[in-house]
């Protein structure tokens, strides 16, 4: 990367879930994948079009006073990949519609180049979660990258009593880790996996749906009743940590009910609450 050369890595791999919905592999240009905790994220970025400092003159005054860089579209973006990966970082990505820099991205294909931040950041991470508690991971949408990020890095490290999973998204079709998370549920009896959807069409309706599993909005799963028929343990802030990612919405609904329960938010009055968040926008 040069003043007038934003980029610096390498989209080594797109995966498309459907036209809305992708997961991008990508690589930095020196090769070295930096070392992170599950539950962070990096800045992906490219130039803004059009920009008349899209090429600057390093050497020019103008140049020199800006940086002497390119203006660029930046944003966060939760690792999904787990820490051992060292070929990528797996990025979880949904277009916005009217996303300056999602409409860009959606460009790209394998071999095309963009910006990555060396710098990886972020505290939503289970540095202070005791292995001996069961980690509760609500997600809505592209929310559930650090999720994924956790349990493939520490599912076979003992890092807790049980991991569940609950993820909320509109329709089937937006699941784009169902099948490994149900497989890997299937072979670890740690996780326990229930994605739920909102705007699947019941049964027998047109056009046909073969969505057999839950329905509704992810903080119906929250109630102590349900969730204990739903997992086989309780929802207890003696025994779970609870995060959430992804729609601040959803985020606001489910710290409501969980406070009541007892939960107390982590931050940097509470460090050592037991209910984390991580709002996606």
């Amino acid at each position: 990367m040069t003043a007038a050369d934003p980029y610096n890595a390498t989209l080594l791999e797109r995966i498309d879930i459907h036209e809305a919905l992708a997961i991008f592999r990508v690589v930095p240009d020196s090769g070295d994948i930096p070392d992170f905790e599950p539950g962070q994220f990096a800045n992906l970025g490219l130039p803004v079009p059009h920009d008349p400092d899209a090429a600057p003159d390093p050497n020019s005054p103008r140049a020199r006073r800006k940086g002497g860089g390119p203006r660029l579209y930046r944003r966060p973006y939760s690792i999904a990949s787990p820490r051992q990966e060292k070929r990528y970082l797996e990025f979880y990505l949904v277009h916005v519609d009217d996303g300056k820099l999602t409409s860009m991205l959606w460009k790209l294909g394998p071999g095309d180049r963009l910006f990555m931040d060396e710098r990886i950041q972020g505290a939503f991470t289970l540095e202070d979660v005791s292995p001996e508690k069961q980690i509760v991971a609500v997600a809505t949408g592209t929310g559930l990258a650090p999720f994924v990020s956790m349990y493939l890095t520490y599912r076979a490290a003992g890092r807790w009593t049980k991991f569940v999973i609950l993820e909320g998204c509109r329709h089937a079709a937006d699941l784009a880790y169902h099948e490994a998370l149900t497989r890997a549920a299937a072979e670890d009896e740690s996780l326990v996996y229930l994605p739920m959807v909102t705007r699947e069409p019941p049964q027998g309706d047109s056009p046909a749906t073969d969505w057999t599993g839950l329905r509704g909005r992810v903080h119906r799963a929250l109630d102590p009743v349900a969730f204990a028929e739903l997992t086989g343990v309780p929802l207890s802030p003696e025994t779970a940590h609870v995060l959430l990612c992804g729609n601040p919405g959803m985020i606001d609904e489910a710290e409501a009910g969980l406070q009541r329960l007892g939960f107390v938010p982590r931050d940097r009055k509470n460090p050592a609450g037991n209910l984390h968040f991580e709002r996606y926008w």
